[in-house]
C-alpha cells in the first residue's frame, strides 16, 4: 500500500483530500512520517496539511529534522502554533533545539506561554542529563484521591499526557510520595484511596543524572516510564522507554564512532556532507599517523640488525598485526562489558588477572604454532633457529603485552572521566605496534649477537 500511496502523492494530483485520507487512515504515524523521506519540497507541505489534525503533531515528531524544518518554513504562524504546542514537551524541546536561529524565533513566538515556559525548562539542562530528555507530561494523583474518581480524572486529562500506565503520587508540596499502576487501580475497590494502594519504595533519577545512568536503571528493572526528581525529590518530569531507546541508539552509534578513531556526528551519513565527514575523521587521523612515526623511529634505530639479518624483517608485520588484533580485541570486550555494566573500575585488578591469562594462552598457542611455520618454510639452520626463538618469544610477550593496554587504557580512562570509547582501536594498536618491535629486536639482538 504503502508503494501505491507514494505514487500517488509524487503525482501532481494531490488535490484528493479524501484519496489521501482513505490511504492512511489505518497507517501508523511512524510509516507516515517515513512517507516524508520521498517527497520532494512543496509536496511534503501538501501532505502535511492533509493529514488529520489530531494526529498531525505526532506524525511531525518522527519526521526528520530537515524535513521538519522544510515543512515549518513554509506552514502559516497559526499552523505552526497548532504543531508546537500539540507537541509533547520534550519532542518540542528537541525540535526547538534542531532548528536554526531564525526558524526557532518564529516558532517561539508563535508557541503558547505554557509551551516556552517548559520548552525554556527542559532546555535549561545538561544535553547529557537526565532533565535534558525527560517530558513534564506525565499524570500525577493526590493520595486521597478514591480509586472511583481517577478514572474519571484520567478519561478528562489522560489525553495530553505522554502515558497515562503509571501515575506518580505528589503531596501538596509537589513532594514524589508514591507511584501506582492503571491496573493496580483497575482492580482495586472504587472506594479505596490511591495512597492505600500506591507503591512507596520507587525508582527515580536526579535531573543532572546522565543519560546513561537512566538507560541502565530502565534495563535493571524493566521500566516503562522513569520519575525524575530535582534536589528536593520533588517531582519534575519522566523519562519513557521510547526516550532511553533512542539515547541507547544514539550512545552506541557513538561509542562505535570513537572505537573507530572517528568524531562522531548526529547527522546520518548520506546527509552529511563530505567537508564534515573529513573534518570528524582528520584530527584521528593525524594523531595516529604522528604516533605511527614512533614505529619508523624504532625500526631505524635497529637498522643495523635488519642489515645482518634481513629474514627478520620478514616477520614485522606479522608481529604488528598480532599486537594490533589482540589488543583491539580485549579493548573492545573491556569497553562493552563497561557500557553493559558488567565492569567498573573496581574491577580493575580482576580484568587484568582473567586478561593476562587468557594473554598467556592464546601466546603459548600462536607461538608454537609460529615457531613451526618457521622451521618448516625456512630450515633448521642455527641462523634460521635463532630466528624462529626471536619471534616465537616475541609473539608472545606481545599479545600479552597488547591486552594488557587492551584492557587498561578504557579503564583508565573512565576512572579519568573520560569515555573508554576513546580508547580507539587504532590507537591501542600503535601503542602495541610500537611495544611489540622493541620487544623483537631486542630478543633478536640477544639472540643472534647483534
Amino acid at each position: 500500500m504503502n508503494e501505491t500511496l507514494l505514487e500517488l502523492l509524487k503525482s501532481d494530483e494531490m488535490s484528493g483530500a479524501a484519496v489521501i485520507h482513505a490511504h492512511i487512515k489505518d497507517m501508523d504515524i511512524v510509516d507516515i512520517a517515513d512517507l516524508f523521506e520521498n517527497l520532494d519540497a512543496g509536496k511534503d507541505v501538501r501532505l502535511f496539511r492533509l493529514l488529520p489534525k489530531v494526529i498531525a503533531a505526532d506524525v511531525f515528531a518522527y519526521i526528520t529534522p530537515e524535513k521538519q524544518q522544510a515543512i515549518i518554513e513554509i506552514l502559516t504562524d497559526k499552523e505552526q502554533a497548532s504543531i508546537i504546542d500539540d507537541l509533547f514537551a520534550d519532542d518540542a524541546a528537541d525540535l526547538i533545539d534542531e532548528m536554526p536561529a531564525n526558524v526557532v524565533k518564529r516558532l517561539l513566538q508563535n508557541a503558547s506561554p505554557e509551551t516556552r515556559q517548559n520548552i525554556n525548562h527542559l532546555l535549561k539542562y545538561p544535553d547529557n542529563s537526565a532533565g535534558s530528555i525527560m517530558t513534564v507530561e506525565y499524570f500525577k494523583l493526590k493520595p486521597d484521591y478514591q480509586v472511583g474518581d481517577v478514572f474519571d480524572i484520567i478519561r478528562q486529562y489522560g489525553v495530553n499526557k505522554e502515558t497515562i500506565y503509571t501515575c506518580y503520587i505528589t503531596d501538596d508540596k509537589k513532594t514524589l510520595v508514591g507511584v501506582v499502576s492503571v491496573r493496580d487501580l483497575l482492580f482495586a475497590e472504587p472506594g479505596a484511596k490511591v495512597k492505600d494502594i500506591m507503591t512507596e519504595t520507587l525508582q527515580t533519577a536526579h535531573t543532572l543524572d546522565t543519560r546513561e545512568q537512566v538507560a541502565a536503571t530502565f534495563k535493571k528493572y524493566g521500566m516503562i516510564s522513569l520519575p525524575i526528581v530535582d534536589s528536593e525529590n520533588k517531582l519534575v518530569g519522566i523519562v519513557t522507554v521510547d526516550d532511553v531507546l533512542q539515547v541507547m541508539e544514539e550512545e552506541h552509534s557513538e561509542d562505535i564512532a570513537r572505537m573507530a578513531a572517528v568524531r562522531p556526528s548526529d547527522t546520518p551519513y548520506l546527509k552529511t556532507g563530505v567537508y564534515k565527514h573529513s573534518r570528524n575523521r582528520i584530527g584521528w587521523l593525524l594523531i595516529l599517523m604522528i604516533s605511527a612515526m614512533l614505529t619508523g623511529f624504532v625500526i631505524t634505530g635497529f637498522e643495523n640488525v635488519l642489515v645482518a639479518v634481513p629474514l627478520l624483517m620478514a616477520f614485522v608485520p606479522l608481529l604488528m598485526d598480532t599486537a594490533g588484533n589482540a589488543g583491539s580485541q580485549t579493548s573492545a570486550q573491556v569497553i562493552r562489558a563497561m557500557a553493559l555494566g558488567e565492569v567498573t573500575t573496581k574491577h580493575i585488578i580482576q580484568v587484568l588477572w582473567k586478561e593476562l591469562r587468557v594473554a598467556v594462552l592464546c601466546g603459548v598457542v600462536l607461538s608454537i604454532v609460529n615457531f613451526a611455520r618457521i622451521i618448516v618454510f625456512e630450515g633448521v639452520g642455527e641462523q634460521a633457529l635463532n630466528v624462529a626463538i626471536a619471534v616465537t618469544l616475541s609473539l608472545c610477550l606481545t599479545v600479552i603485552i597488547a591486552k594488557t593496554i587492551g584492557c587498561l587504557l578504557p579503564i583508565i580512562a573512565k576512572r579519568l572521566r573520560i569515555d573508554p570509547a576513546n580508547m580507539a582501536a587504532p590507537l591501542i594498536t600503535t601503542i602495541a605496534d610500537v611495544l611489540s618491535l622493541l620487544v623483537y629486536f631486542g630478543f633478536a639482538s640477544l639472540l643472534l649477537n647483534i
